[in-house]
């Protein structure tokens, strides 16, 4: 399903998430969120991957520098607090499953895989499983979608700084390209 609203990611997009991943990505549906620094930092994923295996992962954060704060997070014990929250706070817990529920429907726009019809993921609805899913869902989403994912998001620094991603990896490109012999360098 290709939504001409949401384009196909370019190539210089999927080449940008290669080099955050250290392998190419599968089955994108789309760049879902960029970073400030122009790279993307989210991206949209098929519900099943060209292999045919199911994904429940729609939202994918993709930047080791947003992946690592996030774990930071994780290891602080952030995703044990905010379980107990959703178990005693009435109102978190029905903004939460309306969040899980936002998730399936994105998925659903993308095609219908039976093997995870109603599971989302990062724990949703009921726990706090993996707060890089819902800081994906966040970002894509936006503001006021995933109560928990904005939480997170509200306890990192600025991920992107002091330097642009965008800006490292633009030198790095440059470095390789001049260290490559020229055409009639290797012509000789």
């Amino acid at each position: 399903m290709n939504d001409p609203a949401r384009p196909t990611p370019s190539a210089a997009d999927l080449d940008a998430v290669e080099r955050q991943l250290g392998r190419r990505p599968r089955g994108v549906a789309e760049v879902a969120h960029r970073c400030p620094c122009g790279e993307p930092d989210v991206l949209r994923t098929q519900p099943r991957l060209p292999d045919g295996t199911p994904f429940p992962t729609t939202y994918y954060a993709t930047c080791p520098r947003l992946t690592g704060a996030v774990s930071t997070l994780e290891t602080a014990g952030v995703m044990k607090e905010m379980t107990e929250r959703l178990a005693r706070d009435e109102e978190l817990a029905a903004a939460y499953a309306r969040a899980h529920e936002h998730y399936l429907a994105q998925r659903a726009e993308l095609g219908d895989v039976p093997e995870i019809a109603g599971i989302s993921a990062g724990g949703m609805p009921t726990r706090v499983k993996c707060l890089h899913v819902l800081v994906g869902h966040a970002l894509a989403a936006g503001p006021g979608v995933n109560p928990l994912g904005d939480e997170a998001l509200a306890m990192l620094d600025d991920w992107w700084q002091p330097t642009s991603c965008a800006a490292v990896h633009a030198a790095e490109d440059a470095a390789e390209d001049a260290a490559r012999p020229s055409t009639e360098e290797s012509a000789s």
